[in-house]
C-alpha cells in the first residue's frame, strides 16, 4: 500500500496523475464499427406513420377525425364553417 500511494504522489508531482484522471474521464467510444444489418434493426421503427382519414358523413369527403370538414364545413352533424360548397 505505501509503494502505491508513494507511486501516486510521484505521478501527482510531475502532472502525470492529472492527465491519467482526465484521459480517464473521457467520453465512451464504439470498439467497433456497427454492422448494416445492425443499424437498419435499429432504424425499422423509425418511419412516419399515415394519419388516420375518416369520410364526412355529409358529403362523403376525406377529412381529419375530430376536424370539421374543409369542404362542407360541417363537424358532428351541424355547420361550423362557411365555405363555398356550403354557401350554394
Amino acid at each position: 500500500m505505501d509503494d502505491r500511494v508513494a507511486r501516486l504522489t510521484k505521478e501527482a508531482a510531475a502532472g502525470g496523475l492529472r492527465a491519467r484522471i482526465e484521459r480517464n474521464c473521457i467520453m465512451p467510444n464504439p470498439k467497433r464499427r456497427h454492422s448494416t444489418r445492425r443499424t437498419a434493426n435499429r432504424r425499422a421503427h423509425d418511419f412516419l406513420t399515415a394519419s388516420g382519414v375518416s369520410e364526412c358523413p355529409n358529403c362523403h369527403e376525406k377529412k381529419l377525425p375530430h376536424h370539421a370538414c374543409a369542404k362542407c364545413g360541417t363537424y358532428k352533424g351541424r355547420q361550423v364553417l362557411d365555405t363555398k360548397e356550403a354557401a350554394k
